[in-house]
């Protein structure tokens, strides 16, 4: 019977692929992990989002046992990063945002050797995946742009069958059909049975992907749940033309009003969006656009860009990315 690395039997069903608690981790003075708290659950797609130096790069290392924790515990597939890292990475396939690939070796032979060091390849599935990323397996490593170098590494990881993915900026130089195929690609992989933890600062992409999200900022994760969970903590856009206007104090529950003419755009609260249209109704709606709220502007207001917040010095970016 198969074992985890922990020794616990696969077959009782571990619900939670990967545990993080409490998990803390330092470069000099600069505090990289804050008492991280991380769960992803078997079988999902779990966004990971952050700027640069806010400590995602940092917590991936650790679960790839490439850092040791100042503090904290970290659960991988049942195992401990550090200590299972043999074990571990064979039932893991990772795919950084920058590939580095052996200059003399064709990107085929490094597929392949890749593949053996997870326990073998799908055949099928790796000429499809070349088919579908329109990768040429015989050139040198040496001759790969950017993009190629990733379709390489992604190819290597999605024909491999693997219990985790664990992807850090996966489409880094890939041109936006390649990141539509990228996309199909996880979707049917998660369909298998995969589970896949995914940073990316695309956020359309974790948007289109992501099961559930959890937001990292200064080493701590600041929201975590569904979209539709996030987006309950954001305003809901709403823009409309009106027989005639409401007075300010009707419009008291809505945020950011702007009125011009007979044209209303405005916030509301996402929980109380029905109350808001009751109160539109009686003033003649000629015409309506409800927009929900962006993981965008969830990520933003999580972010106040124009302040900086959540900015770390260079140093400090350097030693987490």
């Amino acid at each position: 019977m198969a074992r985890t690395p922990a020794g616990r039997d696969k077959s009782m069903g571990e619900t939670a692929v990967i545990e993080i608690e409490g998990l803390t981790k330092s470069y000099g003075r600069f505090q990289a992990l804050r008492g991280l708290d991380l769960r992803v659950e078997r079988g999902e797609v779990h966004g990971f989002l952050g700027p640069n130096g806010a400590g995602k790069s940092t917590t991936v290392r650790v679960l790839l046992g490439l850092l040791r924790a100042d503090g904290g515990t970290a659960r991988l597939l049942g195992g401990d990063p550090w200590r299972d890292v043999v074990d571990l990475h064979r039932r893991l396939a990772y795919v950084p945002g920058d590939v580095s690939l052996w200059p003399g070796m064709t990107g085929g032979e490094a597929i392949d050797l890749l593949g053996a060091l997870r326990g073998g390849l799908d055949e099928k599935r790796r000429t499809e995946l070349l088919e579908r990323f329109e990768l040429d397996p015989s050139k040198r490593g040496r001759q790969y742009s950017k993009g190629n170098r990733q379709k390489v590494a992604i190819v290597a990881a999605l024909a491999s069958d693997v219990e985790l993915l664990i992807l850090d900026e996966p489409t880094s130089g890939l041109d936006p059909l390649m990141e539509s195929v990228f996309q199909d690609v996880i979707g049917e992989a998660k369909r298998r049975g995969t589970t896949v933890l995914l940073s990316s600062h695309i956020l359309a992409e974790v948007e289109s992907l992501a099961d559930r999200l959890s937001i990292i900022r200064d080493g701590r994760i600041v929201e975590n749940g569904t979209l539709a969970e996030l987006r309950g903590h954001t305003r809901t856009s709403i823009r409309a033309v009106l027989d005639r206007l409401p007075s300010s104090a009707e419009l008291a529950n809505f945020h950011d009003v702007h009125l011009d003419g007979d044209r209303l755009s405005a916030t509301v609260d996402s929980n109380r969006i029905g109350e808001a249209m009751s109160m539109l109704t009686p003033y003649g709606i000629a015409a309506l656009t409800v927009e929900p709220p962006s993981l965008e502007s969830l990520f933003l207001r999580l972010y106040d860009v124009d302040t900086g917040t959540g900015a770390s010095s260079d140093a400090a970016t350097d030693a987490t990315r």
